[in-house]
């Protein structure tokens, strides 16, 4: 079955404090987005990419990939253009899938550090249950308005999230409601089961100056691995 990563990279630099959409940031010199993107076909040389990307933001991409044509011929993708929410751009993202059957991914653009192995056992999980979403569990102590839950029984939701594609069609058929906070949320509303794989604490979404201090940190000793 045909595997495709739908990459959603529709942010702003609102809480990065810059100008530039965090996904353009470089990461020790090279482009989030790339890295992200590279992530994927590190996993599986025959996953499909689709990026998705706010119209106005794509002509910037482009120029990225002329500067980094290198790094950018690895990674050869569709590009699609974003909505107005994570719902519409995730939704634009699957009209670009031609395929009747397919196992198809959903990360953020700003998630550099999935890695291969969480890829892959998403698909196969995915494959086999109809649904991986990649989780981690909770390191602190949770109250949800003011009483503690215990955090034993707390999962905190990372990407990707994987599933069989007539699960997601079908899902998506829906009109938006704020409840979705992301496709996992979209797909449990249409009624099938969510089925949660291990992640990794590293595999974290880069949202704040911080987050980059942290990645570059994280991207050296990747680096190192490898």
């Amino acid at each position: 079955m045909k595997k495709y990563a739908i990459i959603v990279a529709g942010g702003s630099g609102s809480r990065m404090k810059s100008q530039l959409p965090k996904q353009f940031l470089l990461l020790n010199g090279v482009p989030i987005l790339m890295h992200t993107l590279l992530r994927f076909k590190e996993a599986d040389a025959n996953i499909q990419l689709i990026l998705v990307l706010p119209q106005a933001h794509q002509a910037y991409w482009q120029s990225l990939c002329a500067e980094y044509a290198t790094l950018a011929e690895q990674i050869p993708h569709r590009l699609v253009n974003g909505g107005a929410s994570r719902f519409e751009s995730s939704k634009n993202g699957l009209s670009a899938i031609d395929d009747a059957q397919a196992l198809v991914a959903i990360h953020d653009g700003v998630r550099p550090f999935a890695d291969a192995k969480t890829i892959n056992q998403s698909f196969e999980t995915a494959l086999a249950m109809g649904s991986a979403v990649v989780s981690v569990p909770s390191k602190d102590s949770i109250r949800v308005q003011g009483k503690a839950v215990d955090r034993a029984g707390v999962r905190l939701i990372q990407t990707p999230q994987t599933f069989q594609l007539s699960v997601l069609r079908q899902a998506f058929e829906t009109n938006e409601l704020p409840i979705f906070t992301d496709d996992a949320s979209v797909v449990e509303h249409a009624g099938f089961a969510i089925h949660l794989i291990d992640g990794s604490y590293e595999n974290i979404k880069i949202t704040t100056p911080e987050d980059l201090w942290i990645a570059e940190v994280l991207d050296k000793r990747y680096f190192q691995q490898t």
